[in-house]
């Protein structure tokens, strides 16, 4: 795991980038602290920092330059069947890195070798000869790439940190702010810089003097129907998980595996146990908040596969004193509020370890939130259905809140019933998002047909649309744009890897061909998931209910941040001053944050809150 950046000239006006390519560089120097340089050639700067995972030693240093002198390489991220790919070209390795292997087989297949590659990456490779670079990120986005253009030069990063290195104007993208403060994070390639985009997931870009060419090499068009039974899909799973996460375990440094107590982090613990007998397992508990500790499941299964487990416990404090450095980092608007805890897990992790597997994308896969049971229930012809639907007017009236078990019953109960109104491609759009005002918020929103676009771009051709469907926009939508980002900013911040056996191409690729039924059953969620570990974890496990952790933001706002909050998102002369948003409309949510009804009001605040601590730290200089 590293950082990469990089430009190339597109025009002889383009200005000198090189003392802007060691800033970007250094930007990235927590991403990569084992190792740093730079490369220049004529038109092409490259920079690498370099976290050192697979073959430590200096032969693996980045960038990475073939035998002869023409082709060089930074990348990100690891490629675990380098092994397999290496047995396939003749070539005198002096190294025992992923990273040489993918050179030489850049060198060979071109872009016709991103087929074969299983793992995640970003990287950025150099021809001298043409003076062209090939761009690629893996299939699911679990590693980012930013990239501008313009006529004059085009660059790229790991993180827009590094972008924001090279002279890019810095002007407020309208239609990918209306995004964010709709979902809380930027889906698909929105970026908040006009002119920034991120590659899309399994695509790939030529760039040369003639501009660039942007294809992809996966698609989640390529979809085949399971043929087997449901006893036949559950030892699949297993079997797939398996073999997924003896790929992760290679490594030269010492690796463990984060554990919640969750099915899906209980099940790559489980797997990971046979090929390590002395794995170390980290989760984090809440003190302050019982409700959400689920430290005595984790420690259930850290007994039963006998790993190395440590438990830190945090304190409401804890939580509040890391917000400055999360906030810090965070160098594009960005407000999951859950990223606060994972980079508190990550920070605590690094001390012990430099890679950690993690349970990440199986809710995804296998439809493991409320929201997938609600849109799969909402379709149903049923009393409860019906009753809910009469009931609707008085639920609207109902303080609905995530801060507590009964206001969180009635705000969903609430959403729930106009989900049942809808049409089932717009009830995803309804369950993805936070704010649907969010045009009233901003001073210059976007046309009233833009929106529309990012919708529009992911719609199914024919006129079905089941949970399949679903999960597929979540795939393609909420993971890269929230779960990865947050996961990849929050451990590179600490110099971890994060490792997503779930993400394997293969498991994605038999979960995505099961039907809906064996996801979701009745109340069950991750139906086949649960079942096919049912014996092998701790069955204490089995049908408990999901939990997670909700940061208590209403109650932050209300005291330990009401000063903060005053003064970053209710200063009215700067909301005037800033033009961004709507000043009257801003100051209404300050009336409804201390009402007795205040929903999910906090959740617009933070999200707001976050954009203006990163405008005044990026923009606002």
């Amino acid at each position: 795991m590293c950082g990469i950046t990089g430009y190339k000239h597109l025009s002889n006006n383009a200005p000198d980038l090189k003392s802007c390519l060691e800033s970007a560089t250094q930007s990235l120097s927590s991403r990569g602290p084992d190792n740093q340089a730079v490369f220049h050639h004529q038109s092409v700067g490259l920079g690498h920092t370099r976290l050192s995972i697979i073959d430590t030693s200096a032969k693996a240093n980045q960038p990475m330059t073939d035998q002869s002198g023409r082709y060089t390489l930074v990348f990100n991220g690891e490629i675990y069947n380098f092994k397999e790919l290496a047995k396939e070209l003749a070539v005198d390795f002096h190294s025992a890195s992923d990273t040489e292997v993918l050179l030489y087989l850049l060198i060979e297949k071109g872009d016709k070798c991103l087929s074969m590659l299983n793992g995640f990456f970003a990287f950025a490779f150099y021809d001298s000869k043409e003076e062209s670079l090939l761009l690629a990120r893996d299939r699911m986005g679990i590693k980012p790439l930013h990239y501008y253009q313009n006529d004059e030069f085009f660059a790229f990063g790991s993180e827009m940190k590094a972008l924001l290195s090279y002279p890019i104007p810095r002007k407020i993208d309208q239609h990918s702010l209306y995004w964010y403060l709709r979902l809380t994070y930027l889906p698909s390639e929105m970026s908040m810089i006009s002119g920034v985009r991120k590659l899309l997931p399994g695509h790939y870009m030529h760039v040369n003097h003639s501009g660039v060419d942007i294809k992809p090499f996966w698609s989640f068009e390529s979809k085949s129907a399971f043929g087997g039974d449901y006893a036949n899909a559950k030892n699949q799973v297993v079997k797939l998980l398996e073999q997924s996460v003896e790929r992760r375990m290679v490594a030269d440094v010492p690796l463990g595996s984060f554990l919640s107590g969750g099915t899906d982090s209980s099940a790559v613990v489980a797997m990971a146990s046979k090929f390590d007998s002395n794995l170390h397992t980290f989760s984090i508990g809440y003190r302050d908040h019982d409700f959400f500790d689920e430290t005595n499941f984790a420690e259930l299964v850290a007994r039963k596969f006998n790993t190395n487990h440590t438990t830190f416990s945090l304190t409401n404090d804890d939580l509040l004193n890391s917000l400055d450095q999360v906030l810090d980092y965070i160098d594009e608007p960005f407000a999951d509020s859950s990223a606060i805890p994972t980079f508190i897990l990550s920070q605590h992790v690094s001390k012990h370890i430099k890679v950690a597997l993690s349970g990440d994308g199986a809710d995804e896969l296998f439809g493991g939130y409320y929201k997938h049971l609600a849109f799969q229930r909402s379709g149903e012809t049923t009393l409860p259905n019906q009753l809910i639907k009469w009931l609707a007017p008085l639920l609207k009236t109902l303080p609905g809140s995530r801060s507590s078990k009964a206001g969180n019953l009635a705000r969903r109960a609430s959403k729930y019933a106009q989900l049942m109104e809808m049409h089932p491609y717009d009830k995803y759009w309804h369950l993805a998002s936070f704010n649907t005002h969010a045009q009233e918020l901003m001073v210059n929103p976007p046309e009233s047909n833009i929106p529309s676009d990012l919708m529009d771009s992911f719609k199914p051709s024919d006129k079905g649309f089941d949970l399949n469907d679903f999960l597929d926009l979540d795939l393609k939508i909420v993971l890269p744009g929230d779960m990865l980002t947050k996961v990849d900013l929050m451990s590179m911040a600490n110099g971890l890897e994060v490792r997503v056996p779930f993400l394997d191409k293969d498991l994605v690729a038999f979960a995505r061909s099961l039907p809906p039924h064996f996801k979701i059953d009745k109340n069950r969620r991750k139906t086949v998931l649960q079942d096919a570990f049912e014996h092998i974890l701790p069955k204490e496990l089995h049908h408990r209910s999901k939990k997670g952790f909700e940061v208590p933001m209403l109650s932050w706002m209300r005291n330990e941040l009401s000063t903060s909050i005053d003064e970053v998102v209710f200063d009215q002369a700067f909301l005037e001053e800033q033009g961004v948003f709507n000043p009257t409309q801003v100051m209404k949510l300050k009336e409804k944050l201390f009402s007795q009804n205040p929903g999910d009001v906090h959740s617009t605040i933070w999200t707001i809150y976050v954009f203006q601590k990163w405008y005044k730290k990026w923009i606002h200089l």
